[in-house]
């Protein structure tokens, strides 16, 4: 059963090349542009996996993640950012966060970086 990996950004075209990407490794990836819509998506159909933005329009990766641990626990979280600081970082890492990533990033390092968040989940 392929591993579900759910993306959460407000660039539709940085979901869509993840997407596709983590597609092509074989993973289950889709994608919502919104920190509420992610919360919808992870109450219908709990994913492996979620790449998660920081900055965004309505409610911050930051705000989503602790929404998000209210309802799941379990899920791997990693999180991803063109913004990238120190305290943003220790905040998502005592969330639970496995992983914090800037952006641009390397497309071989999301695919190490999913890899190793889904063999430690």
């Amino acid at each position: 059963m392929k591993k579900k990996i759910l993306i959460v950004d407000d660039e539709k075209d940085t979901c869509e090349i993840l997407a596709e990407i983590l597609e092509d490794e074989g993973y289950d990836a889709s994608y919502v542009l919104s920190g509420r819509s992610a919360l919808r998506k992870i109450k219908e159909n709990k994913p492996d996996l979620v790449l998660l933005d920081i900055k965004m329009a309505e409610m911050d990766g930051i705000d989503t993640l602790e929404r998000m641990r209210k309802l799941e626990k379990e899920i791997a979280v990693v999180m991803i950012t063109a913004y990238g600081s120190l305290d943003t970082a220790r905040k998502a890492m005592q969330l639970g966060a496995l992983e914090y990533i800037t952006k641009p990033f390397d497309i071989k390092l999301i695919s190490s970086i999913v890899k190793d968040a889904l063999s430690r989940k």
